[in-house]
C-alpha cells in the first residue's frame, strides 16, 4: 500500500520498523535512516531474521534539509516517519514540504539551546502543508499520542462534556541500573528539570520543578508517587476540548532517580549551554548523555510494567461521572517480541499505527494536525489489535 521512510533509529525506531516490517500489506516497503548507519544495519538485520523482509538502510543527517531531501527523492516514498530527535522535527517538516511527502512524528519540536517544547512551530507550518495538499501528523506516540485519543474517546463515547482530565504515567519496571533514563538521557532530562504547568480556567499555572506530587494506585504496578509536570499534550488538548476545567500530567520517579538527578543538577551536569573543557566547547548535558546507558541496551533485563493512562471527570446525561481510561505494558514480553523495552514500545506502535491510519486513508487530511481531532475509533482498535490493549474503568462513585 505504501512506501515510508523511518528516520531515527533509537529504541523507538526499533519498535516502529518492527511494527511495520510485520504488516507488508500496509507498509509495502521501508527505508530507514540515520545519522548511524551502523545502527540501522542492525535493525535491519533483525527484520530479515524475524519477518524475512528486507530492510533498506542509509545514512542521513537529519539537521540537513538538503541531505534529506536527496534522500526522499532518491527513495519516493509516500510518507516519512520522524522517530529523531525533536531538535530535528522543523527541518524533516521543510524536507518533506519541499518533496511533497507526508509527515508524522511523536514528539514535538524543541530548540536544541533552550529547555522549551511547545506546538507554536509545529502549528506555524498549517498552511503550508494545506496548501501543498500534505498532511502532518503530531506526537503520535503514547503521551502524547495515545492519551490524547484516549481523550478524543471519552469525548465521543463516554461524556457529554469533559470537565478535568488528569494524565498519569507510571513505569513501575528496574532495569538494574544505578541511573539511567528510559528514552534520549537529553530529552528526559531536560524535561523534568523544567517548570511544571498545568491548565486551569482557562489560563496557565506553573509550579517549581517536580514540587508538586501525590500517590496514586496504578493498575497492574500498585501505589507509587506521582509528580505534576508539564507535557505537550496539554498544549493541544486544551484548545481541542471544550469545556475543559482543568488538565494536568503526572509521572512517577523512584527516590533513588531522584537523588541522582538532583545530584546532577547540583554539580552542573544537567546544564545545556556551553562550557570550556580543555580548550573545546562542549555542552555538560550532552556529555551526561554520551556517558549514560543506551536507553536501548536496558531492555534484555528489565522487569515490571508501565502503565499509563488517563482519569476523566465531566457530565453524562446530567450526572457526574468518572472514568479512568489506561493501558498496562510489560517490559519483559515487549522484549520478548520485538527486543524493546516497554516505554520505547509504548512509544513505537502509536507510531506505526498512526502511520497506518494515514496509509489506509482512515486519518487523510490536509494540514498539520494532533491525533485528538480525528476519529478515535479505528485507532483504538488497533491499539488492541497491535499490542497495547486498553481497559475503561468507572470511577464514578469516587466523585465528590
Amino acid at each position: 500500500m505504501g512506501k515510508v521512510l523511518i528516520i531515527g533509529a533509537g529504541g523507538v525506531s526499533n519498535v516502529v520498523v518492527h511494527k511495520c516490517a510485520s504488516l507488508p500489506d500496509v507498509f509495502s516497503e521501508i527505508i530507514l535512516a540515520s545519522r548511524t548507519l551502523k545502527k540501522c544495519q542492525e535493525i535491519a538485520e533483525r527484520i530479515k531474521n524475524k519477518y524475512n523482509r528486507i530492510i533498506i538502510t542509509e545514512q542521513v543527517d537529519a539537521d540537513n534539509v538538503a541531505q534529506t531531501v536527496a534522500l526522499i527523492r532518491k527513495h519516493n516514498p509516500v510518507l516519512v516517519i520522524n522517530v529523531a530527535l525533536p531538535y530535528q522535527d522543523l527541518n524533516i517538516m521543510d524536507a518533506c514540504l519541499e518533496t511533497g511527502v507526508d509527515y508524522i512524528d511523536t514528539a514535538n519540536y524543541e530548540p536544541i539551546d533552550t529547555a522549551k517544547f511547545e506546538y507554536s512551530w509545529q502549528w506555524a507550518y498549517r498552511d503550508k502543508f494545506r496548501n501543498k495538499n500534505l498532511m502532518a501528523l503530531l506526537g503520535s506516540g503514547f503521551d502524547p499520542g495515545v492519551t490524547n485519543v484516549f481523550c478524543a474517546y471519552a469525548r465521543k463515547h463516554l461524556f457529554d462534556e469533559i470537565h478535568y482530565v488528569d494524565i498519569v504515567d507510571c513505569n513501575g519496571g528496574d532495569h538494574g541500573k544505578a541511573f539511567a533514563t528510559n528514552f534520549n538521557p537529553e530529552i528526559n532530562i531536560r524535561e523534568i528539570t523544567a517548570r511544571g504547568r498545568y491548565w486551569e480556567n482557562g489560563e496557565w499555572k506553573s509550579t517549581d520543578p517536580l514540587s508538586v506530587k501525590q500517590d496514586f494506585d496504578f493498575p497492574g504496578v500498585g501505589v507509587r508517587k506521582m509528580y505534576l509536570m508539564y507535557h505537550e499534550e496539554l498544549e493541544s488538548l486544551s484548545m481541542n476540548i471544550k469545556g475543559l476545567k482543568r488538565m494536568r500530567f503526572w509521572m512517577t520517579f523512584g527516590e533513588e532517580y531522584l537523588t541522582h538527578l538532583r545530584v546532577l543538577q547540583n554539580v552542573g551536569m544537567t546544564r545545556i549551554d556551553e562550557v570550556e573543557y580543555q580548550g573545546q566547547k562542549i555542552v555538560p548535558l550532552q556529555f551526561l548523555k554520551a556517558v549514560l546507558p543506551d536507553p536501548g541496551s536496558l531492555a534484555e533485563n528489565y522487569t515490571g510494567k508501565t502503565s499509563i493512562g488517563c482519569v476523566i471527570e465531566g457530565l453524562k446525561d446530567g450526572k457526574q461521572v468518572r472514568k479512568f481510561i489506561y493501558n498496562i505494558c510489560d517490559h519483559a514480553e515487549t522484549y520478548k517480541e520485538v527486543g524493546s523495552q516497554a516505554v520505547s514500545y509504548t512509544t513505537g506502535v502509536p507510531a506505526m499505527i498512526g502511520a497506518k491510519m494515514m496509509l489506509t486513508g482512515k486519518w487523510k487530511q490536509a494540514g498539520v494536525y494532533n491525533m485528538e481531532e480525528f476519529d478515535p475509533d479505528p485507532f483504538m482498535d488497533d491499539l488492541n489489535k497491535y499490542g497495547l490493549p486498553w481497559k475503561v474503568e468507572d470511577w464514578s462513585s469516587l466523585v465528590k
